[in-house]
């Protein structure tokens, strides 16, 4: 892995949360911490500094330099001795964090952010960065300095393999056990049972010892070479007969970290984000870190 870590700042809460996970990427990883603000101008003109009816100080210009050192002195003590590097680039959030990840090795952000819809479970810069990101990104949730394994949502399809890869070596980096999940029902999207194909149920609810041992097999290879590759690292497995987004948001509970595919083998291939994926940037209780497979 090169470049920095880049974190992305508005001066929400959520972000200041994403300031203190970046700084514990950076001790791990021993590189720069990029602090990213994306100024957009607003609708109505205001003045870059202080307004001649207010005070001296005041403006956008003041208030984006007080949100940014506050998030630097924020990173440098919880970094001490890191790089810290700050910049605010004109810009709509998403294009300018896109744009940081071509040269980044990861982004942080929040969950929320400090735009107009507050309400909203996820902030819309977190979901699409996720989706366009060149970069894994780490969306930053859930309880505070959460402990437990890091867990990877394992679905057998080649686009997840870049999310087990990366789940092993943010694991070794903490010094963290692995808990590689894959959920399977008897309606799973099955090598011939193809959506839209002709299934009697009655088969499939039969046929579920085969499916269990098919749905082992697909773990199992899904995980070939990892542990070799680290083996200092304790990995488990859990194969649950269920649900992937609520055994997920479950295992989340007691996770320190979840890694997940952008998209696996089912739904829409269209789709730049599986419904798993947002499932769980939504509803996680730990941070979520989101792996394309076309890095």
């Amino acid at each position: 892995m090169s470049g920095p870590v880049v974190v992305g700042v508005d001066g929400s809460p959520s972000a200041l949360a994403a300031v203190d996970a970046a700084a514990r990427e950076v001790r791990m990883r021993d590189v720069e911490l990029r602090v990213v603000h994306a100024f957009t101008w607003p609708a109505m003109h205001a003045p870059r500094g202080a307004s001649p009816l207010g005070p001296p100080t005041g403006g956008l210009r003041e208030a984006v330099e007080h949100l940014l050192a506050e998030a630097v002195e924020r990173a440098r003590t919880a970094a001490p001795g890191a790089e810290v590097s700050h910049a605010v680039i004109t810009g709509e959030a998403l294009t300018v964090l896109a744009a940081q990840s071509r040269s980044a090795q990861l982004i942080v952000v929040g969950h929320r952010g400090s735009g107009r819809f507050r309400e909203l479970l996820l902030g819309s810069t977190a979901v699409h960065l996720s989706a366009h990101a060149r970069c894994p990104v780490m969306v930053v949730r859930g309880r505070p300095e959460p402990a437990g394994p890091v867990v990877v949502a394992v679905d057998g399809s080649p686009q997840g393999q870049a999310a087990v890869a990366f789940a092993f070596a943010e694991a070794a980096l903490r010094g963290a056990d692995l808990l590689a999940l894959h959920a399977w029902s008897t309606w799973a999207d099955h090598g011939e049972h193809r959506f839209g194909d002709p299934v009697d149920p009655v088969d499939l609810i039969g046929d579920a010892d085969r499916l269990r041992a098919e749905e082992e097999r697909v773990l199992v290879e899904a995980l070939s070479g990892h542990p070799e590759r680290y083996p200092e690292l304790t990995v488990r497995t859990s194969l649950v007969h269920g649900r992937t987004r609520p055994a997920l948001i479950e295992a989340s509970g007691s996770a320190q970290l979840m890694a997940v595919g952008a998209r696996g083998r089912g739904g829409f291939t269209g789709m730049l984000l599986g419904s798993v994926s947002q499932a769980v940037l939504h509803h996680a209780h730990c941070p979520v870190t989101v792996v394309r497979s076309d890095l």
